[in-house]
């Protein structure tokens, strides 16, 4: 028992020395003159960063078990030199607290940060070097200290981004009396060369980085040229918008102008306006609850952009009550009508149709749109994306019903398989593929026509009490490009349409035959029913050349005959129809109806011979007698019956090589 006491005593007396030392230590710490290392301190960070760092009053630090906490009265960090402002931070005061263990790693972690009348100057190079990277090499990720909470007053800062075309100012003010979003910003400054303004409010403590936080409100008002947007909501991280729930309402000129912006390959619209529920987790956006307007056609739906995988991935389902074919110019690469640029207030609406039009007033424009394909953005995502029109209005003579379209697209592939188009009663279906791999694109188109109704596909037709028969067809085109033109001023296959019996107005094949006795038996007897026997029209499409295989109209009262050509690479228009009665005609002035001319300025004629060659007897004939001059204009009725079976069988089937392998490889989607 006596052995024991000593070896206690001795313990208690190492404790209390340790727990001296110990206190010695804490209470020289805590009397420690750290300002005096100030100096030091100063030449330090300045040689590890390569640029001047200064402590400019005081500094103290409060030290903890795994941390730190460091208070600086005035302090100055230089950027480097290849930066535009002088400046990475000023500020009047700083206090932050930095995690001490990582220090051994090169590591800086500083989970709080606040800062009195800061002024920041971040700028951000193409080769990753950023002003923010404290080491030597500042395009190095791992010099880039790990921030977690922000908090400020007032100040300013700027920030440049040359290869995102970005340059801001922006200042920001604190006070207290503001609620939970007291600090108040604006800025401007230019994005793509166009301008930006920006103001909102927000807290004044920023979680950059901080994981497991409640998240902190922020507004926006933000107009980048004639784009607006407005959001409210929180967020949780600040430096990726993790945590993201806001609402948001956003209008502009056209969808894709925000490509640039957001990554998203968005097609070319007319103005829009829509808003909702926007929210991010980790590389998941989501928009839920969309509404709102494309020009003219209302929209809603819900769409997921996912950017975790290696090829950012979009998917949605979208829907219209009612769409507007006024709306669907921009995606072909044509202006938007007047109705639809004008259709969103606030926006500014963008050059028109009709404008571009009157300023090219050159008879040799063209008319099949010309804009370019954006190969890039059909490489940047993948997609899938289904479209319902429940509706489908102002379409002038065309009598569209309602359409649908699922949108694919993977590795630069772009199908719209399957899309659907009611029309005249009947449906319009297929697919087209776009290969953005190749380059001109390889583009196919293979589309049929089902049981469209020709009465009401025409109504002029309509208002004449027809009963035209269905109508049935296909185009199937194939070829390179990287617009509408290019692709079809050297596609080629096959397009073909046949209809069989049916009755329309006389009175149509009589003004199209120039016939004045047929007219004057109609004045006289009203009008009468023909009866439609068949009609085909199709073309051998050869390397953007539509050559007519079976261009045949026959009625009980003539028979119709084309012959001609169209070219789709200098839409040029060179035809010859043929009227061949089967019924004498007192006062026929039949003669071939030559049509020509390009596409943006059409003609239409008789074929000048013939028509003069009866003329010319009338007139002689007239100087005789001016009853003779009647027997020049009588037309014999030499027209027979079209063979109707082998007309409908020519339309059915490519007649060339070309034709046949372009129409087959569109079908290959």
């Amino acid at each position: 028992m006596r052995a024991g006491a000593p070896r206690r005593s001795a313990w208690l007396k190492a404790g209390a020395v340790l727990l001296g030392l110990l206190a010695a230590l804490l209470l020289l710490l805590a009397l420690f003159p750290w300002d005096a290392l100030r100096g030091p301190v100063n030449r330090y960070v300045s040689e590890l960063a390569g640029r001047k760092f200064e402590i400019t009053r005081r500094l103290d630090v409060d030290l903890g078990w795994r941390g730190a906490t460091v208070k600086l009265d005035g302090l100055e960090f230089s950027n480097p030199p290849w930066a535009r402002d002088p400046y990475l931070l000023r500020a009047e005061a700083a206090e932050f607290d930095i995690r001490l263990w990582p220090l051994l790693g090169r590591r800086v972690v500083i989970p709080r940060l606040a800062l009195s009348s800061p002024s920041f100057g971040l700028q951000i190079e193409s080769d990753g070097r950023r002003t923010w990277a404290l080491g030597k090499d500042t395009s190095d990720p791992a010099t880039v200290p790990t921030i977690g909470l922000l908090q400020v007053d007032s100040g300013g800062l700027d920030f440049l981004a040359s290869h995102l075309g970005l340059d801001l100012h922006a200042d920001f003010s604190y006070e207290s009396s503001r609620g939970e979003m007291p600090l108040r910003y604006s800025a401007k400054g230019h994005y793509q060369r166009q301008p930006l303004t920006a103001e909102g409010r927000t807290g004044n403590v920023l979680q950059l980085n901080e994981a497991g936080q409640p998240p902190f409100p922020i507004e926006i008002n933000l107009v980048v040229a004639h784009t607006r947007l407005k959001a409210s909501g929180t967020v949780a991280k600040l430096s990726d918008l993790d945590g993201l729930d806001a609402q948001f309402d956003i209008r502009g000129p056209n969808l894709g102008n925000l490509y640039p912006a957001l990554g998203i390959a968005l097609p070319q619209t007319p103005p829009y306006a829509l808003s909702g529920n926007l929210r991010k987790r980790a590389q998941l956006w989501e928009v839920q609850g969309m509404e709102g307007k494309l020009g003219l056609s209302d929209i809603g739906g819900d769409m997921r952009f996912d950017q975790a995988p290696a090829v950012p991935y979009l998917s949605g389902t979208l829907r219209s009550r009612v769409m507007d074919m006024d709306d669907l110019g921009p995606l072909i690469g044509l202006p938007p009508t007047a109705r639809s640029a004008n259709a969103i207030e606030g926006v500014a609406p963008p050059p028109t149709v009709a404008q571009v039009k009157s300023a090219r007033r050159d008879p040799g424009r063209k008319v099949l749109p010309t804009a370019t394909l954006d190969l890039e953005r059909l490489r940047a995502m993948n997609a899938d994306v289904k479209y319902v029109a429940d509706r489908i209005r102002n379409i002038r003579e065309l009598p569209l019903d309602k359409g649908s379209v699922q949108v694919k697209l993977k590795d630069g592939v772009l199908v719209l398989d399957p899309l659907e188009l009611g029309i005249a009663s009947g449906k319009v279906s297929g697919a087209i593929r776009i290969d953005a791999v190749q380059n001109p694109a390889d583009i196919r188109a293979a589309l049929e026509m089902r049981a469209i109704q020709l009465s009401r596909l025409v109504p002029k037709v309509e208002t004449l009490r027809t009963s035209f028969g269905r109508l049935d067809g296909r185009i199937h085109l194939s070829g390179r490009g990287n617009s509408v033109a290019t692709w079809l001023g050297g596609a080629s296959g096959d397009i073909a349409a046949i209809t069989g019996r049916g009755q329309f107005s006389n009175l149509l094949l009589e003004f199209m035959g120039l016939d004045g006795g047929e007219i004057i038996k109609f004045l006289l007897r009203g009008d009468r029913n023909v009866e439609l026997r068949c009609a085909a029209v199709a073309f051998d499409v050869d390397k953007g050349v539509l050559n007519g295989r079976s261009l045949v109209l026959d009625t009980d009262d003539t028979v119709f005959n084309a012959t001609g050509r169209v070219s789709l690479s200098n839409e040029m228009l060179d035809f010859v129809i043929r009227p061949e009665p089967k019924d004498m005609s007192l006062l026929s002035l039949r003669s071939p109806l030559v049509i020509g001319g390009t596409f943006a300025n059409p003609t239409a004629g008789v074929q000048g011979r013939s028509l003069a060659a009866r003329g010319a007897a009338a007139l002689a004939l007239g100087a005789v007698n001016p009853l003779l001059a009647l027997i020049a204009t009588v037309e014999t009725g030499p027209g027979h019956d079209a063979d109707c079976q082998d007309v409908l069988e020519r339309a059915k089937q490519p007649g060339t090589r070309e034709a046949a392998a372009g129409a087959a490889k569109a079908k290959k989607q």
